[in-house]
């Protein structure tokens, strides 16, 4: 491996691939989402030379092991995998035996995602809203949880709720906010940018299986009676 290898994903996609990277001390650097800013990332340490690509993962179900290729790549993924589950068989186990694993090892991460459709002018009006709404009233804690720091890609800013240090933030501007939690769970929101719909992302660390999904459930079923609360106002 070598010593300056890096990990890339985009924000709105599992933390785990952090755990793992630093257990072999190997930054991630967070994109927006789409693929295409995982592969600008490479071309950028193709021109650079300040790290060397290893991993990239998106929360659509999009992974790269090489970088001949800038894109998501099923044909990668699909070998890997494959490879993957030979390596435990080796052991007597699943893949989803290997899987439990690393859970246990790095802690038991759980994401889930949800979108709301909202069609038409009004539609555009009410997502746009409950952007604003996020952005002019966050929430202070979530479920019980208190909110750490909140960012704001649209003015490129990370604020520390405790201090209200402002920290900037190295991305593109997008209309994309992202809360963080003291528990380590966190959620995003932002407009789709292909369909008429908001959408919602979240993603917890639990210290089991049915811990993180009570965790996610819990912190998805706050943000979206929020949200609805907005939208009925």
């Amino acid at each position: 491996m070598p010593k300056n290898g890096v990990v890339v994903k985009t924000i709105v996609t599992s933390e785990i691939g952090r755990a793992i990277a630093e257990h072999y001390g190997l930054p991630t650097i967070d994109t927006l989402t789409g693929f295409k800013f995982i592969g600008e990332k490479i071309n950028e340490f193709e021109r650079t030379k300040e790290y060397t690509f290893q991993f990239g993962y998106e929360e659509s179900y999009g992974y790269l092991i090489g970088d001949f290729v800038r894109d998501k790549d099923a044909v990668q993924s699909a070998i890997f995998a494959a490879e993957v589950a030979a390596y435990y068989k080796t052991q007597g186990k699943t893949l989803y035996e290997g899987l439990l694993e690393i859970f246990e090892k790095y802690g038991y991460y759980r994401e889930s995602l949800r979108s709301l459709t909202l069609k038409g002018k009004d539609g555009a009006e009410q997502i746009a809203n409950i952007l604003a709404a996020f952005r002019k009233e966050p929430p202070k804690e979530i479920a019980g949880v208190a909110v750490v720091a909140i960012e704001d890609y649209l003015t490129s800013k990370r604020t520390i709720v405790t201090t209200g240090e402002e920290q900037a933030i190295d991305l593109p501007r997008s209309n994309v906010l992202k809360y963080h939690l003291a528990n380590g769970a966190w959620f995003c929101l932002r407009p789709s940018g292909t369909e008429p719909k908001a959408k919602f992302y979240f993603g917890v660390r639990g210290t089991s299986l049915q811990e993180s999904e009570e965790l996610v459930a819990a912190l998805e079923n706050a943000v979206m009676a929020m949200v609805h609360q907005i939208v009925n106002a």
